[in-house]
């Protein structure tokens, strides 16, 4: 994961543009608002109903298997 940002400005909805033409970008979203949009060092883009910030909790947590919560 190189970021993962809100959907809202206009550089980041050219790469999820640039991406679905590329064939690259998976929608996680089930049919619900964009939130999140989370850019790989693959050059996939993902599409989240999640809040940014919740996400990158979320990814932190994963990686360290535990919450510092």
């Amino acid at each position: 994961v190189i970021a993962i940002v809100s959907p809202e400005s206009a550089p980041i909805k050219r790469i999820i543009t640039e991406a679905r033409d590329r064939g690259q970008l998976i929608d996680a979203t089930y049919g619900r608002r964009t939130r999140a949009v989370i850019i790989t060092d693959s050059s996939h883009v993902i599409l989240s109903a999640i809040q940014p910030e919740t996400v990158a909790h979320r990814f932190v947590i994963s990686k360290d298997g535990h919450s510092n919560n």
